[in-house]
């Protein structure tokens, strides 16, 4: 059924084969590549957290988990919210308007400042939350102060991605690897002087571990701002350093485009998380399982990611341009590449699961459930390939609000109460339980994809593109 709306959408992007694709394949890459780096990078921040903390102590290594589960999804609010502005920012290079491109940002600031004065203190003031959850007071201390360090990384966090998504809606990606991978680099050092107690400063654990990420937070800004300023690229596109009035016109059309891509990130998030904890009712290695498989579909996610967020630049050039050949092509070779991705990704799981998940862990019982679940995590990455490659070009159409009612139906109103009810009441074993909750989430995101693609299919026939 997938395959033959695949073949249905597809049918209807009219193209220009190999040498067109071939120059919009190599107009992507630029976007493509920083964009992977970048987000390795944001994620290898938190690979180093959690081994370092570990190192330190079980206790830590669990404040430390705990805490980046609760302020991850703050962070993915803000950055769904000003991704709105790599929209509108696409739009306005493709018609060629850089007065309107400069005159954004300053409000997609204002608009960060707000996210930051809002989430900063949300993190910092969020001990009631850890209240329910029923932790050891030694652990939710832990937590807490780890907690209070991040909020104060949370503003400058904001400010870094209005900057990273202006300058993604003109197509230069660089900044934001570069920024990325520097701030990935010195966390190492913050974190061993932080945690450790190293080189004369204190030693706080888990507290360092958030200092840490903190001043990791607050090299990103300053980072980018330095590139922008020395970048002759960027130049005609960046207003005068002076503060400017909020425009709230333009800060309505942020938000409302914003807040229901903020909404998804931040609910999809959620309702994963839920199902790990649920998942977990049913005994560690079911757990464990679940972890390592779904850290593996995480990591083949990440180019799934870039490459949805470069056709979101690319079709809002050629839309702002008002070229629909631009346009399909954009989209065309999109789905060229997401389809190569999925195929490696669905081939590396399929041939050498066992060498994979032996990085993770040497348990046989863990090992037997985790190849279980992979095999299931084939199908899974392969319809989320269409889900969030739909999502996006959706996105670049300012149909922002579509895809996360899809969201809500999808994993609120199916997978969890699939998941629940053949997971954890219909189950006899947790080996089944695991197994079902997985099947249930390839459930919700295929229902997904096929409403985010047949609407795709629908606005490109509207369109005539």
């Amino acid at each position: 059924m997938l395959e033959t709306w695949l073949y249905l959408t597809m049918k209807n992007i009219k193209v220009h084969y190999s040498p067109d694709i071939l120059i919009e394949a190599k107009a992507m890459a630029p976007l493509i590549w920083p964009m992977l780096i970048a987000q390795l990078a944001q994620m290898g921040t938190g690979v180093v957290d959690t081994i370092m903390a570990g190192r330190y102590s079980a206790q830590d290594l669990a404040a430390v988990a705990i805490g980046y589960n609760i302020w991850l999804p703050l962070f993915l609010l803000t950055l769904g919210v000003l991704l709105a502005t790599t929209n509108i920012v696409a739009y306005e290079f493709g018609a060629g308007r850089r007065k309107n491109i400069r005159d954004c940002l300053p409000q997609s600031i204002w608009v960060a400042l707000a996210l930051g004065a809002v989430l900063g203190p949300t993190c910092y003031f969020i001990e009631p939350v850890l209240n329910f959850l029923n932790l050891d007071s030694s652990t939710q201390k832990k937590t807490t102060d780890y907690l209070k360090a991040v909020a104060f990384g949370i503003p400058a966090s904001a400010i870094f991605q209005a900057l990273r998504c202006h300058t993604q809606g003109i197509g230069i990606i660089k900044p934001f690897a570069w920024a990325s991978v520097i701030g990935f680099a010195a966390n190492v050092p913050l974190n061993y002087a932080l945690i450790y107690g190293k080189w004369g400063v204190p030693e706080m654990g888990a507290a360092g571990c958030g200092w840490a990420t903190a001043i990791s937070m607050w090299l990103g800004p300053v980072l980018i701002s330095f590139y922008i300023t020395k970048s002759s690229a960027l130049s005609p596109y960046i207003p005068e350093i002076k503060i400017v009035k909020p425009n709230y016109s333009t800060i309505k059309n942020i938000l409302s485009l914003g807040i229901p891509i903020g909404l998804t990130f931040f609910l999809e998030v959620l309702v994963f998380s839920i199902i790990g904890l649920m998942i977990a009712t049913l005994g560690n290695i079911p757990m464990a399982a679940h972890q390592i498989a779904f850290n593996i579909w995480d990591v083949l996610y990440i180019p799934l990611l870039s490459v949805g967020m470069a056709m979101m630049t690319r079709i809002g050039h050629g839309l702002g341009e008002g070229n629909k050949s631009a346009v399909n092509l954009s989209i065309k070779c999109g789905f060229i590449i997401v389809a190569i991705i999925s195929g490696i990704s669905m081939l590396i799981l399929l041939i050498i699961p066992k060498p994979i998940i032996s990085i993770y862990t040497k348990d046989a019982e863990i090992t037997f459930v985790a190849l279980t679940l992979i095999r299931l995590s084939v199908f899974f990455i392969i319809i989320d390939a269409v889900q969030v490659t739909c999502s996006f070009c959706l996105r670049a159409f300012k149909e922002t609000r579509y895809p996360f009612i899809v969201m809500c139906l999808s994993y609120w109103c199916i997978t969890l109460p699939i998941g629940f009810w053949f997971g954890l009441l219909q189950s006899n074993t947790p080996l089944e339980g695991a197994t079902n909750f997985w099947k249930a989430m390839i459930v919700g995101i295929t229902f997904a994809a096929l409403l985010v693609g047949s609407r795709l299919r629908y606005i490109l026939l509207r369109l005539g593109i």
